[in-house]
């Protein structure tokens, strides 16, 4: 019996502190933020508990993966969501970030997987990109271009050399770097179009450009020699090179709402977007996606790894949240059914590539306990 109201006084307690010096001093609907490519799904999971469940159908917001994870890490309190997407795993800073700010119970759950395409217009001719085309034609500084004997093939600033052109470059050199001269895709290869360059993307705070980075333009990066070679003597300087994208016109920050990259290239001859694989599955009649590496972007060769940019979805849920805010665990368990996030669930249709069926097992019955985490890796 003591027991019993030892518990209850706790949950009172935990309640009565998550309301404290809030303005609204309590929240009857879940309120989730993140992802713009985790959205459909944590939309379509949303709409479908609040049609089944006698649950309200949660507040979802597309606030990109980093401006989520900044919300969710901000402490603990209705005022706080209760529950993030992320086209990436948590970073370990942002581990910290909630640590420091009272959010030490969180428990990550791997939704599936996803592909990141580079899309044109439908009825443009196909293209296949290295990822080596991809770094050489988005970084924002390269090794110098040099030709057959070594020699430089443009300037320290950038301008091409008198009497050089694009033929010349058979190799680069770490010795020095300059700005990006490539404005359009032939200056990069000849096995692309002469089209500009024009590659329309997320913004800085996206998960899906940090994947893209990650899975794309610094691969690309190590396929040339000189600078695989440097990641192995400054890892930093490396880093340095292959994260940071043009500034100058070619990369375009498309904003958090993939709808209206879709939107704009859909309309373009010639443009680039950039998003998840969902997107250009909902989109198959006005868009065409080139292949990298050969590989199409296939919900089985995403789902296999074969794809060479694909990644795994997370959602990160607030369990200090559970006591205060009805619906929470009761979510999580209509998101990690077969019925929505299983190959034949209802998030397959939005363009999930669902996990292997022990994965699944394992991730439902590690989020239905609730059970937190205790750390992240540094990679």
């Amino acid at each position: 019996m003591k027991l019993a109201a030892l518990a209850f006084a706790s949950a009172a307690v935990l309640a009565v502190s998550l309301s404290a010096g809030v303005e609204a001093q309590s929240r009857d609907s879940i309120r989730i933020v993140g992802s713009s490519t985790v959205f459909p799904f944590t939309t379509a999971t949303s709409e479908n508990f609040g049609a089944t469940s006698g649950f309200r159908t949660p507040v979802v917001e597309s606030t990109g993966t980093g401006g989520g994870m900044n919300l969710f890490c901000g402490g603990v309190g209705l005022r706080h969501p209760d529950i993030t997407g992320a086209s990436r795993r948590m970073l370990p800073s942002e581990f910290e970030l909630c640590r420091r700010n009272g959010v030490r119970e969180i428990t990550e759950i791997p939704v599936g997987y996803d592909g990141i395409v580079i899309t044109r217009a439908a009825g443009t001719p196909s293209i296949d990109f290295q990822r080596r085309d991809l770094f050489l034609a988005l970084a924002f500084t390269i090794p110098m271009p040099v030709d057959d004997a070594g020699e430089p093939v443009f300037s320290a600033s950038g301008q091409m050399l008198a009497g050089r052109d694009f033929n010349d470059v058979a190799g680069y050199s770490c010795e020095a770097f300059i700005p990006n001269p490539h404005r359009r895709w032939s200056d990069v290869s000849n096995d692309l179009p002469s089209d500009r360059i024009e590659v329309i993307g997320p913004p800085p705070t996206s998960g899906t450009r940090d994947s893209l980075i990650e899975l794309g333009i610094q691969p690309g990066a190590r396929q040339i020699e000189c600078l695989d070679a440097l990641r192995s003597s400054d890892r930093n300087r490396f880093e340095e090179i292959s994260s940071r994208l043009r500034e100058d016109g070619p990369w375009i920050d498309g904003g958090e709402n993939d709808n209206v990259i879709v939107q704009t290239v859909a309309n373009s001859g010639t443009a680039v977007g950039v998003f998840g694989y969902s997107y250009l599955e909902q989109n198959m009649d006005r868009l065409v996606a080139a292949t990298i590496e050969g590989v199409e972007p296939e919900y089985d060769d995403i789902s296999e790894g074969v794809y060479p940019i694909a990644r795994s979805m997370f959602v990160y849920v607030k369990n200090q949240h559970v006591a205060a805010v009805p619906g929470i665990r009761e979510w999580v368990e209509e998101l990690t059914s077969e019925d929505a996030f299983g190959p034949f669930g209802y998030l397959a249709d939005r363009g999930l590539v669902a996990l292997p069926e022990a994965a699944r097992d394992e991730v439902r019955e590690r989020s239905l306990s609730l059970t937190p985490m205790t750390g992240i890796d540094a990679h």
